[in-house]
């Protein structure tokens, strides 16, 4: 919901006066009309809006020039930060006789041209509003073609970005002489209340300030020496609601003494045994895939002999072989 709150013009237009002559009698002669100067440069705007994050925020602006009927072209502009220097947010411009401002700069695709800055309404509406968004804007119009003239707000608007509390980190670190410490971060604004809650301490036990305390929408708390093991639990709070994240500390506690060489003789005697069983393994494994085989005495061969098939030769070459030497 977007709190508006009263408008502060920062130049008034000057008015017109009417002067009647009269006869001695009292009877009405003639009335002349006797303008002021033109009118003069004027915004207003509200000294500020406040609006919730994640919402949508107007900030208005209208304005008085002295060139009456003007219908050249004109440059709206929205600034951040300071007047003149800081830098634009939005900007669109409006060709001659035309009353769509066509824009040109929007930042973050999330400014948009409210009004019509023919009727002299610069109003600017601003979308899914974030933290970051809080601050003061400044409006500008300017005339260009056969008039150059432009004028800027120099107080601005201020806007306001409320939110709900919101844990951004927690985390746990290492202290001096083997020590912890715990830390937590949050945002919100109004700037939440950060408190801790674990063992041994109070639920909603105050935690005294950690570094960047204090940083815009920001704060952090320390828990100092955390002496317990278990969970560590963290609450942010302000007026529109709570946040909660938790960390967890466990340490190690090694045995002492003959305890732990125990515990290192075990573990060498284990890790031999299992050396044993894989060499054991392997060598079945080999012994299945190579089967041994008995040696057996090669089978003598035959000879051959001169005198296989003689009933098979002629009685010439069997003569011929009984005699060979």
């Amino acid at each position: 919901m977007q709190d508006v709150r009263k408008p502060s013009p920062e130049v008034f237009a000057q008015r017109s006066f009417v002067r009647t002559k009269r006869d001695t009698t009292g009877n009405s002669l003639n009335t002349e009309v006797h303008s002021a100067p033109a009118q003069r440069w004027s915004m207003q705007v509200p000294a500020e809006v406040s609006a919730a994050a994640g919402e949508a925020a107007v900030l208005p602006c209208t304005f008085t020039h002295p060139h009456r009927h003007y219908d050249g072209p004109l440059t709206a502009i929205w600034r951040a930060g300071e007047p003149y220097a800081g830098p634009q947010v939005f900007r669109c411009a409006a060709a001659r006789g035309s009353e769509l401002c066509q824009t040109a700069l929007s930042l973050h695709g999330r400014f948009h041209l409210l009004g019509n800055p023919r009727r002299n309404d610069l109003s600017l509406r601003v979308e899914r509003l974030a933290l970051a968004d809080e601050g003061r804007y400044f409006c500008r119009v300017e005339f260009a073609g056969d008039i150059h003239d432009r004028y800027e707000s120099r107080h601005g608007v201020r806007l306001r970005v409320t939110a709900a509390p919101r844990i951004v980190n927690i985390s746990v670190m290492p202290g001096p002489a083997h020590t912890f410490r715990a830390l937590c971060t949050a945002e919100g604004e109004p700037p939440p209340a950060l408190t801790w809650s674990g063992p041994v301490l109070d639920n909603l036990s105050a935690a005294r300030p950690g570094p960047g305390q204090g940083f815009g929408h920001q704060v952090t708390a320390e828990l100092p020496a955390l002496a317990h093991d278990g969970r560590y639990t963290c609450t942010a709070s302000n007026s529109l609601g709570r946040a909660e994240a938790s960390v967890y500390l466990f340490r190690f506690h090694g045995a002492s003494g003959a305890s732990a060489l125990t515990l290192l003789l075990s573990a060498l005697g284990l890790k031999v045994l299992l050396l044993l069983g894989v060499v054991a393994a392997y060598t079945t494994h080999r012994r299945l895939e190579h089967p041994a085989t008995q040696d057996t005495p090669p089978r003598p061969q035959a000879q051959e002999s001169n005198y296989e098939n003689l009933s098979q030769m002629s009685p010439r070459s069997l003569r011929a072989a009984t005699c060979s030497p």
